[in-house]
């Protein structure tokens, strides 16, 4: 089992970067593609990317395609979501998560582990 922590959430203005981060714990967390979520309220949980187990892979959703880079270091067991560019309507609740696929999933379902999430607000 792996457990998840996300960390670097904030406020900050539109236009602005923000680098998120996901700290796992477990064993063989180098064997879990991850892939970062954001959720805001009164909408479904929408994928933004994942990376492969290895990180030789990444996968962005459409909509933040650009906007968005996903890395890792599996020597320190981190997961990082760079944001470029932020819009007020990337306001949400960011979580990372785990799937037992080695490749990147593009669907909840296919995730075994959640972290708590942090918390982005974007002002205008």
């Amino acid at each position: 089992q792996v457990q998840l922590v996300e960390s670097g959430g904030g406020l900050v203005q539109a236009g602005d970067s923000l680098r998120l981060s996901c700290a796992g714990s477990g064993r063989s967390f180098s064997s879990y593609a991850m892939g970062w979520f954001r959720q805001a309220p009164g909408k479904e949980r929408e994928f933004l990317g994942g990376i492969s187990s290895s990180g030789q892979n990444t996968y962005y959703a459409g909509s933040v395609k650009g906007r968005v880079t996903i890395s890792r270091d599996n020597v320190k067991n981190l997961v990082y979501l760079q944001m470029d560019r932020l819009k007020p309507e990337d306001t949400a609740d960011y979580t990372c998560a785990a799937s037992h696929w080695s490749t990147v999933q593009a669907k909840s379902e296919f995730y075994d582990y959640w972290g708590q999430g942090t918390q982005v607000t974007v002002s205008s």
